[in-house]
């Protein structure tokens, strides 16, 4: 690995299907937007052979980054499989946005992959969400390893950066995060800045030169050994601490010398067991460069160091009324078991789904069980059917290059499978299976949204239930209480994302409108009503006559209807039709168009007549009698208010709490938690938080998460009520 004396020269990089899940690696690339990881994949293309010069295919295009909304917005919005072949294994690079918007993205690369490499820029550092995914991978002890990169910064410092990341990512065993290789420095420039043009391994002593475009092997100088030595015996120190063979650290502290072969093999054991991260570098190839730095080391790592899908336990897997069902890992034979990991729409081919396989062997023309639940709240039918996949393919940059099978262990994409949905089952049509699904993300920021025209109309449903078909981090609401199609994105770069897929995928063109909260009326006063409806038109006439006592209960009462009529004035069969008016004109609002909650209604009197009187004649007349009431009654607004839960880094608590006070918060208490940070828990009210998501992450530099849900309707303070009442009457 990295340093093994034969090291491979690189092997052309065609994908083409895999024969054995040993000979697979699947590999997430995570780190913050600008940290570099679309570049250091276009690099490991090349020196695999993959590309003909640096991220190019035969098109001409990248292979990564190649949607048109990436270009236009000059970053990774999208999950994107790379594969490439080098020694004799496949190795499927997933590059991941770092952007945090688009997290949903990043967590379905960690579901498809078996081990995380994490990208850190030399001149930017890490960032607190960053930290965030070190961590969640170590809950579930995914193997990790750093790679450094823009080594070309005037400031750029590897050793520091190497320390940084001890610190940050080591936890309580910083010597678990150590380098294997020292970046080799030429002469300096006259900005004083002398660029990195080689490595030097820290195990073979070896030294590895890129100046020429291309790896080459020497001896290091005699200058250069008792530069390496303490960051040496450092490495050898922390593979043998997390050495299975517990003798061998007592052998080395003895003075033995341990042999090359048993430290890499120790240290290839340490890295997919994921109790050790490795710091590499690595560097783009210059232009007529054949390896970038340190490209060769990181596909030695990947292929040495890093688990085989072997290794990767399966998630759970139940048929499809609920029942557990042990599925072997990675058995080839075994029944069907893949998930959809992403969905994207192709204007020629039609839907193309990427699917990791876990169980079983996927081939081209199958036809197989689809199987999607437990989205229902975010738009998502449950939903299971039998369909024939077309094509099996793996993505090169826009290209899709034909495969004849994908075994467990594998990714590819699967052309024509209409109805399946990002987080679906694929499994045998004989033998459906359902396997859990992956923790996702809440999307907290609405984006109302409405047809631009009458044409955009007709296809605005179709259009939105694809969106969130390829986007499960996006919840797609239509609000029965504003009338408003909402749209729950992650932030507004996700929400700018989704409209214009809305416009150049599906050709659907929608204007963003305010979004409105759910807000009640209810009564502050006991008051009464009369209800008159009293009509002769020849014939049959109407004749309805109620009175009402309105009266204000507790909140979360609803409307509650109570008969106290004496001596028939109101015939028994028609007692349902005032209640059923009073309820139609409650549902209706009373005073600002808000339906009217938390009331007792109570029938009083009233008068009727033998042939006029009617059921609808009693409804028409309870409704009356409801807003005779409320013509004099003092009517409080109501508004939504959600119990906030903050998850906040230590140093960010103050601003935080101080933030939800200036938004008519009540912080009901806070919790230390593990990681140096504190749980915040407030109530706040829904129409203060539209925007939270923005601003809680503008406010905690991207390391704050939030979670909300409803808790009650209160009154709004009389002066936002009153605002909110003249917006409603100018709007009408």
């Amino acid at each position: 690995m990295g340093d093994k004396a034969n090291a491979h020269p690189g092997a052309a990089g065609r994908a083409t299907a895999a024969d054995h899940p040993a000979s697979v690696r699947n590999v997430v690339l995570v780190g913050h937007s600008g940290s570099g990881k679309t570049t250091l994949v276009e690099a490991l293309a090349l020196t695999a052979g993959a590309v003909n010069r640096a991220g190019r295919v035969e098109d001409g295009g990248t292979v990564s980054d190649y949607d048109e909304i990436e270009h236009r917005q000059q970053r990774s919005v999208q999950l994107s499989l790379v594969p490439v072949e080098w020694d004799g294994y496949k190795i499927n690079l997933l590059d991941t946005p770092g952007y945090a918007d688009f997290v949903g993205e990043l967590r379905a690369g960690l579901r498809a992959a078996d081990a995380a490499l994490f990208v850190v820029s030399a001149s930017d550092g890490v960032d607190g969400s960053t930290r965030m995914v070190w961590e969640e991978c170590a809950a579930v002890g995914m193997p990790r390893a750093i790679v450094v990169t823009h080594l070309e910064a005037a400031r750029a410092d590897f050793e520091e950066m190497t320390r940084i990341c001890a610190e940050a990512f080591g936890g309580d065993d910083p010597d678990a995060v150590l380098p294997l290789y020292l970046p080799l420095h030429g002469p300096q420039g006259p900005d004083g800045h002398a660029p990195v043009t080689g490595l030097t391994g820290l195990l073979s002593q070896k030294l590895f030169d890129y100046s020429s475009g291309e790896r080459k092997e020497a001896e290091p100088g005699e200058d250069l050994l008792p530069g390496i030595e303490e960051a040496r015996n450092r490495l050898i120190e922390g593979i043998i601490s997390e050495s299975e063979d517990e003798t061998l650290m007592d052998r080395y502290l003895g003075g033995e010398e341990i042999d090359f072969k048993t430290l890499v093999e120790d240290l290839e054991r340490a890295v997919a067991r994921g109790v050790f991260h490795p710091v590499l570098a690595a560097a783009p190839a210059t232009d007529g460069a054949r390896q970038g730095l340190g490209t060769v080391e990181l596909l030695e790592l990947v292929t040495g160091g890093f688990p085989t899908p072997f290794e990767h336990p399966t998630p759970g897997v139940t048929t499809i009324d609920g029942k557990p069902r042990e599925i072997k890992a990675c058995d080839t034979k075994g029944p069907l078991v893949a998930e959809v990991v992403k969905t994207a729409s192709d204007p020629y081919v039609g839907r193309i789904s990427l699917v990791r396989v876990f169980s079983g062997t996927l081939r081209p023309d199958a036809t197989v069980h689809v199987s999607g639940h437990g989205l229902a709240d975010r738009g998502h039918e449950d939903h299971d059917v039998d369909e024939r996949i077309g094509a099996l393919s793996a993505p090169f940059g826009k290209q899709q290059r034909s495969l004849t099978h994908c075994i467990a262990g594998d990714l590819a994409c699967v052309a024509k499978l209409s109805r399946a949905e990002t987080g679906d089952t694929l499994s045998a049509k004989d033998d459906p299976l359902l396997m859990e699904p992956w923790e996702m993300p809440d999307p907290l920021l609405p984006l109302a949204i409405q047809a631009h025209s009458k044409a955009d109309e007709d296809k605005l449903s179709q259009g939105l239930s694809r969106l969130v078909a390829e986007d499960p981090t996006m919840r797609l609401e239509q609000n029965q209480d504003t009338h408003q199609v909402v749209l729950w994105c992650l932030g507004e770069a996700h929400a700018d994302v989704a409209l214009e897929r809305l416009r150049s995928r599906y050709g659907v063109q929608v204007d963003v409108v305010p979004h409105r909260v759910s807000l009640r009326e209810t009564f502050a006063d006991k008051l009464t009503g009369r209800g008159r409806h009293v009509k002769q038109s020849g014939g049959h006439g109407q004749f309805a006559i109620c009175e009402i006592e309105v009266e204000p209960l507790p909140g979360g009462s609803g409307i509650e209807f109570v008969d106290k009529v004496v001596g028939g004035a109101v015939p028994r069969q028609f007692i349902p039709s005032v209640e059923k008016g009073v309820r139609a004109q409650a549902a209706k609002g009373v005073a600002s168009g808000h339906q009217l909650i938390d009331v007792r209604v109570t029938l009083l009197d009233g008068k009727a007549h033998s042939v006029d009187s009617s059921d609808a004649a009693f409804q028409t007349a309870g409704a009356l009698a409801l807003r005779e009431a409320a013509a004099d009654a003092r009517i409080h607004l109501l508004e939504p208010v959600a119990e906030v839960s903050v998850l906040v880094g230590d140093d960010y608590v103050g601003a935080v709490m101080s933030d939800l006070s200036g938004r008519r918060g009540r912080v009901l208490g806070t919790e230390q938690t593990n990681g140096g940070r504190t749980l915040i828990k407030a109530e706040v009210p829904e129409i203060e938080i539209g925007r939270y998501a923005v601003d809680l992450r503008s406010l905690s530099h991207g390391t704050a998460r939030f979670s909300r849900s409803y808790s009650r309707h209160e009154p709004m303070p009389p002066q936002i009520a009153e605002r909110i009442r003249e917006e409603t009457r100018d709007a009408s």
